[in-house]
């Protein structure tokens, strides 16, 4: 199986809740001020990622562009299909993903539901969006993922900028072996974050005010 195949089958979810493993996160990639970590995971064979970095935006920019789902294949890694199920409130929502994978492999999707919170002193931004079961009957032909958590952190900065974490615990689902995800765990999350910055200048993004959300 190629190394883009198992590059995709790595980077199935951009919007995912909080990883915890009992070992220290290792330094995998430092690229263009991306750091990306992995750490073995208590009962799994795969291993969970972070991603650190510093964007010169402000967090309603970042916010926008993660619950913008309609438009988030033009970052995130081989995203194919996105679409929202269910809007409970501008802070909370249920959307469907597909990502796109080569043949002979079977594209995978999933069911997210996002939920942004802000702490009201350190004006912290959280993101949770775990994989759930159900909403959106499975396709023939596309693996479902059913088991998935991660969480975006977003610290603001003094100077106009903010502190960005993100970490993904998932499961690809399917035959692909453990080893070989492992061994490419760390190129969807780079190739993502690199073209995010880029994208966060979007008139729409720069001029974003969030009404949950203080900058």
């Amino acid at each position: 199986m190629g190394k883009k195949i198992i590059l995709l089958l790595i980077w199935v979810l951009v919007h995912s809740t909080a990883v915890y493993g009992q070992e220290a996160w290792k330094l995998a990639v430092l690229k263009e001020g991306i750091k990306v970590y992995t750490r073995p995971v208590v009962n799994s064979k795969f291993k969970a990622i972070k991603v650190e970095c510093s964007l010169p935006v402000h967090p309603s920019q970042l916010v926008a562009a993660i619950m913008d789902i309609d438009n988030s294949y033009q970052w995130v890694y081989h995203s194919k299909v996105n679409r929202i199920i269910k809007r409970v409130s501008p802070s909370e929502l249920y959307y469907y993903s597909e990502v796109s994978v080569p043949w002979p492999a079977e594209n995978r999707d999933y069911i997210s539901h996002i939920m942004v919170s802000q702490n009201p002193k350190t004006k912290v931004t959280t993101i949770d969006a775990p994989c759930i079961a159900g909403m959106v009957p499975e396709k023939n032909n596309v693996v479902r993922i059913t088991h998935s958590i991660g969480k975006w952190t977003i610290w603001p900065y003094v100077n106009n900028g903010i502190k960005v974490e993100y970490e993904l615990e998932v499961d690809p689902s399917g035959s692909v072996p453990a080893w070989l995800i492992n061994l490419f765990i760390t190129q969807g999350p780079l190739e993502t974050f690199q073209k995010l910055e880029a994208y966060l200048q979007k008139k729409d993004y720069k001029e974003a005010k969030l009404g949950f959300i203080a900058d």
